[in-house]
């Protein structure tokens, strides 16, 4: 009887998690700047094929799809990502357009 090696492959992940994230403290693609949700919004909200926002953003197609599954498999991380920029969102705007005072 013949002996049998399982090889497995190792996986690198190139997802860098909210909490590790110098970027907003958002998931971003480990070696950019681009933001899981960038990438979400680029593919699943504005329609562009996942090989299109990888050539436009010069990463790997891996890369897109790790950061589109990603997004899926950390909701309430995601959410909570949402919840940030609207409320930033929402500052800004109350911000600029408040009257400046007169003298």
């Amino acid at each position: 009887m013949g002996t049998y090696r399982l090889l497995m492959a190792t996986q690198q992940y190139r997802i860098v998690a909210a909490e590790d994230s110098d970027i907003h403290e958002e998931p971003h693609i480990e070696g950019s700047r681009i933001t899981v949700r960038d990438i979400h919004v680029r593919v699943e909200k504005r329609g562009l094929t996942p090989e299109r926002v990888a050539e436009r953003y010069n990463l790997d197609i891996a890369d897109v799809y790790e950061a589109l599954a990603y997004y899926h498999n950390n909701p309430a991380e995601m959410r909570r990502v949402k919840e940030r920029h609207e409320r930033a969102a929402a500052e800004a705007k109350e911000r600029s357009s408040l009257t400046p005072p007169t003298n």
